[in-house]
């Protein structure tokens, strides 16, 4: 029989379309265990609007989640003062906060084998005054990391980013040899523990049209890409590139490989979100835990309608146990 794997679920921003999402869940039997980390009256409190029959479990450390119909784990947290759906309130920043703090540390501890994310509003908490950038950032500072990669993935694709949240304007400055050692690194490292691939083939974009077309179009590749991808090959990670963004993505160059990885966000997302948007789940790499996510935002034109597609959500659950397994396996043969 196949271990227990216990996921950490947080339901993100309460006005969005997450809490409805955690609450479709218990529509069907679930083969994995899943806790829901929210405010549990909010959760109720969306159930009714949406006329859904679902009983909240309190959840405790060591126990085994729900698993039946209509049934769903809850590890309250406080704070959430306001629930109405589609309504953005910046008093509730600090405790959509701290569900994610929550599901970390759960992890950390060994209360979970990893963490998926419902959606959350950067703007609200910023505007509540709290510096929050995203996600992967904010679960870098928490588990004490120096860099983490965010990798998008499809069944049929993934995508890496060399840079994340970033002005287009600061984006050559950021590509540094050392970022794109480290990123490439972790991307490597990773792939071969959440994925068991033993020697992965990684594409490599250039920051430039065409590549930087031999310095006529930039020297990014000339000065800093290149000379970094020629070092870390001699390290034996095996890298093809600084290759032309718009012509990698095509099956002459996927077909055989493992992974892209793109020098910004918008290089390289449009075009897995292109090709399998609401059936992909973003990757945190580089962290001691596992998380993945949903590949959409808040939706707050949906939320409470009852629209909203759980697609993305179970793929993220699907990934992330995968990924706690493979995690868990690396870890007995270290031993």
């Amino acid at each position: 029989m196949a271990e227990e794997i216990v996921l950490a679920l947080t339901a993100g921003e309460p006005a969005g379309i997450g809490p409805e999402l955690c609450l479709e869940l218990a529509a069907a039997q679930r083969d994995v265990g899943v806790v829901v980390i929210a405010s549990q009256p909010m959760l109720a409190a969306r159930a009714g609007l949406l006329g859904l029959d679902v009983k909240l479990h309190s959840w405790r450390p060591g126990s085994a989640p729900r698993k039946g119909v209509g049934e769903l784990s809850v590890l309250h947290v406080e704070g959430c003062i306001s629930h109405q759906a589609g309504e953005l309130d910046t008093a509730n920043s600090r405790y959509v906060l701290d569900t994610l703090t929550v599901a970390a540390k759960g992890c950390l501890e060994g209360d979970f084998d990893g963490m998926v994310t419902a959606p959350v509003h950067k703007g609200v908490i910023n505007e509540a005054g709290i510096e929050f950038s995203g996600h992967t950032e904010f679960l870098q500072e928490l588990c004490g990391v120096e860099r983490v990669v965010m990798m998008l993935a499809t069944e049929e694709l993934r995508v890496a980013l060399v840079t994340t949240h970033l002005p287009l304007k600061d984006v050559s400055a950021a590509i540094t040899p050392e970022r794109l050692t480290q990123v490439a690194t972790i991307l490597n490292a990773d792939l071969k523990t959440f994925f068991g691939i033993a020697q992965p083939k990684i594409l490599v974009a250039g920051l430039n049209p065409h590549a930087g077309e031999g310095g006529h179009l930039g020297r990014e590749e000339i000065d800093v890409i290149e000379p970094t991808l020629e070092t870390l090959r001699g390290q034996g990670i095996q890298l093809v590139g600084p290759l032309p963004a718009d012509t990698l993505f095509t099956p002459h160059w996927l077909d055989d490989a493992d992974a892209a990885l793109a020098m910004y966000h918008d290089q390289g997302l449009p075009v897995l979100k292109f090709q399998g948007f609401g059936r992909a789940v973003n990757i945190t790499l580089g962290l001691p835990i596992v998380r993945t996510s949903v590949d959409h935002g808040t939706a707050l034109d949906l939320a409470g309608t009852g629209k909203a597609d759980a697609g993305s959500l179970h793929t993220a659950i699907r990934v992330g146990e995968q990924m706690a397994r493979s995690l868990k396996s690396a870890k007995k043969r270290e031993t």
